[in-house]
């Protein structure tokens, strides 16, 4: 049982993919809150500088503090110690996908290797980008397959501009990250990766 007035613990979460896959605005959508997505006329602009972007929620009845990063940090993001890792692609670019599978998986093993137990979540933004017809866009079961390769904790997609699933993505990343501060941590089961 947490103490009265104790400090929540802090829990870094850490976005990594290519750039313009669409994490600033998957952040910007967070920081709207429970609001509906129609509610929200446009999302707020965030800037590099304010890193991290901090949450405080409550889960499991006890306080907890978020701290996203942002791969576009001007502080080097291989020098954040996260709890949590957030791999992003944007679901209408394979490349991106491809990249995550290449580049960012090199990055994970190079520097993040310190904790066998870092929890890794696999995300597919600009979900109401998807057009089935398209070979170019990425289907749910290769993102799925990807992640299961890769080893991956969990599966997501989401689309931030339209709010769609983010409030369960973010629910699951919660309860993973918070599950980061407890015995047993937030990797999931050896063969299994959730899908969202």
């Amino acid at each position: 049982m947490p103490q009265i007035g104790a400090d929540p613990p802090e829990i870094t979460i850490l976005l990594l993919g290519d750039s313009g896959v669409g994490k600033s605005t998957f952040l910007s959508r967070l920081t709207c809150g429970s609001a509906k997505a129609s509610a929200v006329q446009s999302l707020p602009e965030l800037r590099d500088l304010d890193q991290p972007f901090v949450f405080d929620i409550s889960l499991w009845n006890r306080p907890y503090r978020f701290e996203f990063y942002d791969t576009a940090s001007p502080a080097s993001y291989t020098l954040v110690r996260p709890s949590v890792l957030v791999l992003c692609y944007s679901i209408p670019h394979r490349d991106s996908l491809t990249s995550i599978h290449t580049r960012w998986k090199y990055e994970v093993e190079s520097h993040f290797n310190y904790d066998e137990q870092l929890p890794v979540m696999l995300l597919g933004l600009k979900r109401d980008l998807r057009r089935e017809s398209d070979p170019e866009m990425v289907i749910p079961q290769e993102g799925l397959r990807i992640a299961q390769e890769m080893r991956c904790d969990r599966y997501a997609e989401c689309s931030a501009v339209t709010g769609e699933l983010c409030r369960e993505v973010f629910e699951d990343l919660a309860k993973t990250a918070a599950m980061t501060t407890t015995a047993k941590g937030g990797k999931s089961e050896p063969t299994s990766c959730t899908m969202m």
